[in-house]
């Protein structure tokens, strides 16, 4: 399947690409939360987390420590969020595998917040068993 990060990954779309192996490559996000957002993208068009290879999942982890690492120590970010939008309904907006890696400064407010529900009495324990694996 063709997608716009199969397009940048074979050059057609220019990008500012910053590492490429086997499995995967990573680039700048043209539009970053802050500057220095990076997406680490699978060479092959995995549309989900649950249609990638759990091994190449593991060397995507590995990719995005090593990212994590450079944009700390070259820009000094004080954290990083690492997102995964896995599907349409959380916002994943390309179906190919990327993971975003955001640089993240202390008073920058771009904070990721959620909306939070709580649980009734005894449905945690309920739902919990029901998600055991």
């Amino acid at each position: 399947m063709e997608t716009i990060f199969t397009k940048i990954r074979d050059g057609v779309i220019p990008s500012v690409k910053l590492h490429e192996d086997e499995l995967c490559f990573v680039i700048l996000d043209i539009n970053p939360v802050n500057k220095g957002h990076l997406l680490v993208i699978t060479n092959e068009c995995h549309p989900t987390l649950a249609d990638c290879p759990e091994a190449t999942l593991a060397h995507l982890m590995g990719v995005v420590q090593r990212a994590d690492a450079k944009l700390r120590e070259a820009l000094g970010c004080d954290a990083t969020n690492i997102v995964i939008n896995n599907g349409e309904e959380s916002g994943q907006e390309v179906k190919h595998l990327h993971i975003h890696v955001i640089p993240r400064y202390k008073g920058d407010q771009k904070h990721f917040r959620l909306a939070k529900e709580h649980y009734e009495e005894g449905e945690m324990e309920r739902l919990g068993r029901r998600l055991e694996f």
